[in-house]
């Protein structure tokens, strides 16, 4: 079969490596894909939110399915474009997408099915936001309702913070249209984990496992990014937490959504909080998140082409979902600078190292081909470097090793990812 993934990032570079090793895919195309996915998929240069082209493409060369990768076009309806012109698309509808698309939709309809998430309020006004942070207790979490590339969300320690913070999100826009509305919630402490699943409008399908970095520096001592790297599986992801979030959180999504018109056809990301009153939602997201599936599908045995079949036949409770008992680790090399200012169009060397090496992955995230046919830097997150071991130590001393063997100007990384691995 032929296959179109839309999207250009490490986790379009995961996903295409993993449909290439099906025996299923005769051809793989990626719009626009980067320097890394060229070696998998044929690159075409069209645009995420083109979706008349991005049909015409797919009409044209025969595209027997469409794997819409990221959150802006799958909010926007690329899913429901392909799905208007009969052609086969893998992903969330719109109307189903909201559950990424809006704080404020996805807090309510917890709120309404009584899924464990933190006490919130929702606001449209600045100085109604700011006269409720008067009353409430520090600190407090604001976030722009819409998308905003991971980066809409801020924790305010007092209320200074949180009135400054209202003012960087509703009135200087700094994430646009974005933060309209926004959502105050109450600051939950605990371990963070990620949990990604295959869901087919009613079955539920639960991957493995993992955990993120999302802030620049050693220590979360910088900004909030896109992901600075992670790892699989989390440690505190334990039986006891599975059962739980299956009962009151996994299932009763899916079905809330079933109930409230917008089936939901794709992948659901769940950011969870393990707090001493339980695990609680932070957030959920419509699609694989970027780096987690860097770490996730390299670990995972089935053929991806059955489980994206499966969800959108409505067949997922025929496919039994297995894991490697193993590990693995994701460290991203990035532009000094990011997520602020950073100069790309760097050479990379030492790619070809990872040709011949046995579970050692490059993912591609911001790359692209120069005049010359030389792959260089182009984007604030370059590369994730993922490895496999046998523990999540060993997975992690692999990755740690693997990210000598690349080299570009301005190469910059966290030396920490995984740090929680040694408090488990």
């Amino acid at each position: 079969m032929k296959i179109l993934i839309v999207g250009g990032g490490g986790r379009e570079h995961a996903i295409a490596w993993k449909l290439a090793q099906s025996p299923k895919v005769e051809k793989l195309y990626c719009a626009p894909g980067n320097a890394g996915i060229a070696e998998v998929a044929e690159c075409v240069n069209i645009g995420v939110m083109e979706f008349d082209k991005l049909v015409e493409f797919a009409k044209e060369h025969e595209i027997d399915m469409t794997v819409v990768a990221p959150d802006d076009p799958l909010a926007a309806g690329a899913v429901d474009a392909f799905e208007a012109a009969g052609l086969r698309a893998f992903g969330p509808r719109a109307n189903a997408a909201i559950l990424e698309g809006s704080k404020a939709f996805s807090k309510d309809l917890m709120k309404k099915y009584n899924i464990p998430t933190a006490a919130y309020e929702t606001f449209s006004d600045p100085e109604e936001a700011i006269s409720y942070l008067e009353t409430a207790k520090m600190p407090i979490v604001l976030k722009a309702d819409g998308l905003a590339l991971g980066k809409g969300v801020l924790i305010c320690r007092n209320l200074e913070e949180a009135k400054e913070g209202v003012k960087t999100l509703m009135l200087d826009k700094q994430f646009g249209s974005a933060g309209d509305e926004i959502v105050i919630e109450e600051f939950m402490t605990g371990r963070e984990v990620s949990v990604l699943s295959f869901v087919d409008g009613k079955t539920i399908k639960i991957m493995t496992s993992a955990q993120d970095h999302k802030r620049a520096k050693d220590g979360d001592q910088g900004l909030n990014t896109g992901g600075m790297g992670t790892f699989s599986p989390s440690p505190f992801y334990t039986a006891e937490v599975d059962t739980f979030c299956k009962e009151k959180i996994y299932q009763p999504t899916v079905d809330a959504m079933r109930a409230e018109g917008r089936e939901f056809k794709g992948i659901i990301f769940f950011g969870l909080m393990l707090t001493e009153d339980g695990p609680k939602v932070l957030e959920y997201n419509a699609r694989f998140g970027d780096p987690e599936t860097q770490v996730v599908l390299p670990r995972m045995k089935n053929d991806l082409v059955d489980l994206f079949d499966a969800c959108i036949d409505g067949t997922l409770d025929q496919i039994d979902l297995e894991f490697e008992d193993n590990a693995a680790v994701c460290v991203v090399l990035a532009s000094d600078g990011y997520p602020e200012h950073y100069e790309k169009g760097f050479p990379i060397t030492g790619l070809e190292r990872f040709q011949s090496a046995d579970g050692y992955y490059v993912f591609h995230a911001g790359s692209k081909f120069d005049s010359e046919g030389r792959v260089v830097t182009n984007g604030g997150r370059v590369l994730g470097v993922t490895a496999t071991g046998a523990t999540l130590k060993e997975a992690r001393a692999n990755a740690y090793q693997a990210t000598e063997w690349v080299q570009f100007d301005n190469k910059y990384m966290r030396h920490d990812i995984g740090k929680a691995i040694d408090e488990a």
